[in-house]
């Protein structure tokens, strides 16, 4: 059964919980029946962490040590050998492809990417805007999917692939419930040579700083000054929460 992790596997288990999610059942003796030694112990580890993780370690080093220790005197093979298995090469490659076909997994491909991209930035991108979290999802989502989750490096590119087409979508649709007179006025202001609305746009920005009269006065000019663009009432009244609070009212 595959459990809904986190990106990361901790490194301190209780033997309770090592009981629990490490040991090898019956389904899984019948795969590592015919290995032995190094192998034996790889794929056993390989197959629980994936079992986990719904992925494979990058590195030998993410599979926590008191894990290590456990699955070893389970197969009866040396805690030691582990140091041994490769995680590339055409024996990891073949246990990969055992451990997906047992756990009806498959690996991703380009168009997983694409439709995981479309997903993330219309489902994820507008409520979520903590990038781990957003990573989180992602994974989740592969898990859900029963497709292994593409390397680092693709998972990132499908992620600020994911943002920019979001962030696309939200101008468009901003834009478009504008009024015509708050699209001119919004023109104006961001034209070239126009320092009066440059200098709005730094103060709209600039934090309040330190309570005062000064800066309650400041804020007060930039209030009226944001009202006088006759913005539309509820312009982002459909950004989540999270969303609406980087957003002007």
């Amino acid at each position: 059964m595959i459990e809904a992790k986190g990106a990361g596997v901790r490194q301190e288990w209780s033997p309770e919980e090592l009981l629990a999610s490490w040991t090898l059942v019956d389904g899984d003796w019948d795969l590592v029946a015919n290995k032995s030694g190094t192998t034996r112990l790889g794929f056993s580890l390989l197959l629980k962490f994936f079992e986990l993780e719904a992925r494979f370690p990058e590195v030998l080093e993410e599979v926590p040590p008191a894990a290590v220790e456990y699955v070893a005197e389970l197969v009866k093979v040396p805690a030691a050998d582990f140091a041994k298995y490769t995680l590339v090469g055409r024996t990891a490659e073949y246990h990969r492809k055992q451990i997906r076909k047992a756990l009806g997994f498959r690996p991703s491909t380009v168009a997983d990417e694409k439709s995981l991209t479309a997903w993330l930035a219309a489902e994820v991108c507008p409520v979520e805007l903590g990038e781990d979290r957003q990573r989180e999802a992602l994974l989740v989502e592969c898990r859900t999917r029963k497709i292994e989750p593409p390397g680092p490096s693709r998972v990132e590119k499908v992620l600020v692939a994911a943002r920019g087409r979001w962030k696309r979508a939200f101008c468009a649709r901003t834009i478009e419930r504008l009024g015509a007179v708050a699209r001119a006025q919004l023109l104006a202001l961001v034209a070239e040579g126009n320092d009066e609305g440059t200098a709005l746009l730094a103060a709209l920005k600039r934090d309040p700083g330190a309570v005062g009269l000064d800066a309650l006065l400041m804020e007060i000019l930039k209030l009226t000054s944001a009202r006088e663009l006759a913005l539309p009432k509820g312009l982002f009244a459909v950004c989540s929460e999270n969303r609406r609070s980087c957003c002007p009212a």
